[in-house]
């Protein structure tokens, strides 16, 4: 195996869930996001001869993901759909634990899902633990531009979801 394919398996192993995730973030269904995580793998793969270490590696993956997502959001406009996240699923604790944190996981990402996509982008790339400065880069704002955008999403999320902040 190259060096090229063992830093692409590398990043499917490290980032294939967060990868999966964000593209959720910006598609409808499970077949709209397979196929776009599918399109992004690929662009990382076309890429990756062409990193230059200007930013970490992470951040260049999470940059092309973002950026073939926009491109889809773009494609889907013209029909006029919509956007949902993905539920993700927290540990399991016990049956009843388990379908508490199941029905308030589902509550908070039906509470994401209706955020306007600025702020669905920064909470989606926080949830996939980037630092400000990372998701400062990826979608191409100010770090204190990263921050107005979470405090106001998490502003919003309490009043939805009835917490006081």
């Amino acid at each position: 195996m190259d060096t090229r394919e063992q830093i692409f398996q590398q990043l499917v192993d490290e980032c294939g869930g967060g990868i999966a995730r964000v593209a959720g973030s910006y598609v409808r269904n499970r077949s709209e996001q397979e196929d776009l995580v599918q399109e992004i793998w690929m662009a990382i793969w076309r890429a990756l001869p062409n990193f230059r270490g200007d930013s970490s590696l992470r951040t260049f993956v999470y940059r092309i993901a973002h950026n073939r997502s926009v491109t889809q959001l773009v494609r889907r406009r013209d029909t006029g759909d919509s956007d949902l996240l993905e539920s993700v699923c927290d540990e399991r604790p016990g049956p009843e634990g388990s379908l508490i944190q199941a029905r308030d996981a589902e509550r908070l990402m039906r509470a994401v899902a209706q955020l306007p996509l600025g702020m669905r982008q920064v909470l989606s790339l926080r949830f996939e633990g980037l630092s400000y400065s990372e998701i400062s880069e990826v979608l191409g704002i100010s770090e204190s531009n990263v921050a107005v955008r979470l405090n106001r999403a998490r502003e919003r999320l309490n009043t939805k979801l009835g917490k006081t902040v």
